[in-house]
């Protein structure tokens, strides 16, 4: 092999390893199968989510998790592999994976890893069926706002009530 193809992989495997480096969560995915509708429509939805899916040769992927301490990962970089990236939300990317595996078969969720931590196939199901960050905020601005609401009705009913004693 040449210089400079040894190069020119060595630049993709620190390209990779950046990847790896910078995102909250990767999932690695076996896309066999997908037609090219389907595989627009996923990077679609992951791209609406700020999640970024590559399709990377498994030599690089492997050469690239061992330089970004995740060799964990190296036994899911077989057959056809593709990595979504996310450096915002660690759940997205296995929130729309797994609902587009439910409806598509042809998806296969490999594993990857959540905020450093590699994930199984049953770890990365679970926390897709999480609710997303906006929801888990607004779930607790109402639990927050409950108690206010009910001392606002109480001392509306209260006012409604003194009101119907002085009319009568």
């Amino acid at each position: 092999m040449s210089e400079q193809a040894i190069a020119i992989k060595s630049k993709k495997v620190d390209e990779v390893v950046e990847k790896f480096n910078n995102a909250t969560s990767a999932i690695v995915v076996d896309y066999r199968g997908l037609t090219v509708e389907q595989v627009t429509d996923l990077r679609k939805q992951l791209r609406d989510a700020g999640v970024h899916m590559s399709v990377i040769k498994n030599k690089i992927l492997v050469r690239a998790a061992e330089k970004a301490g995740y060799e964990g990962l190296n036994e899911l970089f077989a057959g056809p592999t593709a990595v979504a990236f996310s450096d915002e939300d660690p759940i997205a990317p296995a929130k729309i994976l797994k609902n587009f595996a439910d409806s598509v078969d042809a998806l296969e969720i490999k594993g990857g890893y959540i905020e450093g931590k590699i994930m199984s196939i049953d770890d990365i199901n679970t926390y897709a069926t999480l609710p997303s960050r906006e929801d888990l905020l607004s779930m607790l601005a109402n639990v927050l706002q409950a108690p206010v609401r009910n001392v606002a009705y109480a001392v509306k009913a209260i006012a409604e009530k003194g009101d119907e004693g002085d009319a009568a």
